[in-house]
């Protein structure tokens, strides 16, 4: 019998009363495994309401008791590294230290949540006028809520919901409806660590489901990772609802390397950066640049690399790429490649039409590397969010910088160089919100923040970091003038001397 997963509310598991479901398959084997509760309107109400009746006590409660808390869910998740991975690894497919690695990013946004005292002090100037006192301070904003994208089921809501709740929120999460069950053991894992009934939610569902959130009058904020068509849309929707909005788009990233680059640890961060995780990543590098006479032999380092990248299911230790989400997206993936050629590129590697052994009818797709490509063809123009990368050439350093900033994407970009100044003056010159230097994938630690430019970002703030907590709190000046006690009227004896 198949396994439904159902909405988290309250505190306990809520069974759906929509009558909607969605499949959720198991990649490796293409067979449906889970179904999960697709939210109605009024169950979209019914979180949100609990969200509101547990904001009443929980908005204003002491720092110290959000702390103690967060420092049980943090202890709770370490000692579940293993469940959570291997929830991830059966609905998304990614192999178990892909997830074991998603699971430690999310644990670094959970421990900025546990120093959350330090993130909320407010400022103070003293006798700006006579006896006038002028304080900074910042309170939470509400309910408010995520959605979250499939390709990082447990580590895109800890980028979201520990902030959010450290910050004094409540929050409803609605992640992906193709892997929903980590999202559920993560709530679970919360209400263990004490965190009361309504707090944090799970909402599962689809565009019913979200549009119910951007249209709820009680939902003050939200947060949302995924392509950057729907983070428009998000954006454009609850802005015009009069909410607060940070919505991450998609992304098309560039890796520039320079003649004088390490071409072998080019090759090591080009592989890891465009395959890992199958490529289905944000920050996966999927173009690079080669600058001047290295294209060929950073080619040929490449493809020599990724002919070795084991491919099978994520739970088998020997795999070192597991399948696509879904059989869909794998056909979409694959048209990229088969097309490449007639748009003038080079297939150096095509992996369509890729297989595993006993396992024939996962959603497979082997490495595939595109040599030559010209910018305007569609797999450089379109995300293609899988494992295929494509090789561009330039003649000079200002040549890449140019291709590189006239993307409509600026979400991350490297460059891999020996000289200082070079990497200087990318790290200024390119128009990206994320740089590595000599780093393909410059995902920020946790107490910096993570966002892009362009059409990778919409809205203000960066996720985590300070402007995390600067997206889930508001800022309140509050101007006080006391009169002297020494002024107080007649009668009332405070143990000051009399001015008169």
């Amino acid at each position: 019998m198949t396994k439904t997963v159902n909405h988290w509310i309250g505190g306990k598991t809520v069974e759906g009363t929509s009558g909607q479901y969605g499949p959720v398959t198991d990649p490796a084997t293409g067979a449906v495994t889970t179904q999960v509760a697709l939210a109605s309107v009024e169950e979209v109400d019914a979180a949100v309401a609990a969200a509101k009746a547990a904001y009443a006590t929980w908005g204003t409660s002491s720092l110290a008791q959000r702390t103690t808390v967060l420092f049980r869910y943090r202890a709770l998740l370490d000692a579940h590294r293993d469940d959570i991975a291997a929830l991830i690894t059966a609905e998304h497919g990614k192999v178990h230290s892909d997830a074991l690695g998603e699971v430690a990013r999310g644990l670094e946004i959970v421990e900025l949540a546990c120093g959350i005292t330090t993130q909320l002090k407010g400022e103070l100037s003293t006798q700006v006028s006579n006896r006038v006192d002028v304080s900074s301070i910042r309170q939470s904003l509400g309910v408010v809520a995520g959605i979250t994208p499939f390709n990082f089921p447990a580590m895109v809501p800890m980028w979201m919901f520990p902030l959010a709740i450290a910050c004094g929120n409540t929050f409803v999460l609605k992640p992906s409806e193709k892997d929903p069950s980590a999202a559920n053991l993560l709530a679970e894992l919360a209400s263990e660590a004490g965190l009361p009934d309504g707090v944090l939610n799970v909402l599962h569902g689809d565009k019913v489901a979200v549009d119910g959130l951007l249209n709820h009058p009680d939902v003050a904020a939200v947060s949302f990772v995924g392509s950057t068509p729907i983070a428009r849309y998000i954006h454009a929707t609850a802005s015009a609802n009069g909410k607060r909005v940070q919505a991450l788009g998609g992304a098309k990233n560039h890796m520039l390397v320079l003649p004088d680059a390490d071409l072998d640890a080019a090759a090591d961060a080009a592989v890891s950066a465009a395959y890992g995780s199958a490529g289905e990543r944000c920050m996966a590098i999927s173009a690079v640049v080669a600058v001047g006479a290295i294209g060929d032999e950073l080619v040929a380092k490449i493809r020599e690399r990724a002919e070795k990248i084991t491919i099978g299911p994520g739970n088998d230790p020997a795999s070192e790429m597991g399948p696509l989400i879904t059989a869909a997206h794998r056909d979409k993936v694959a048209s990229y490649v088969t097309g490449a050629a007639a748009q003038g590129a080079e297939v150096v590697l095509d992996g369509t039409g890729r297989t595993v052994e006993g396992f024939e009818d996962g959603h497979w797709i082997g490495l595939s590397l595109l040599d030559k490509v010209s910018t305007d063809s569609d797999a450089y123009k379109d995300e293609i969010f899988g494992p295929v990368l494509c090789v561009l050439r330039v003649d000079t350093y200002e040549d890449g910088v140019a291709l590189m900033n006239a993307s409509p994407f600026g979400n991350g970009t490297a460059i891999f160089t020996r000289d200082g100044g070079a990497a200087r003056r990318f790290q200024l010159e390119v128009e990206a919100g994320m740089v590595g230097v000599n780093v393909p994938i410059p995902v920020p630690v946790g107490y910096h923040s993570f966002g892009g430019w362009k059409d990778s970002l919409f809205g203000d703030h960066h996720i985590y970091g300070n402007d995390g907590v600067h997206f889930y709190t508001r800022g309140k000046v509050v101007t006080t003038r006391w009169p002297d006690p020494a002024d107080a009227p007649a009668g009332v004896d405070l143990g000051f001397p009399r001015n008169h």
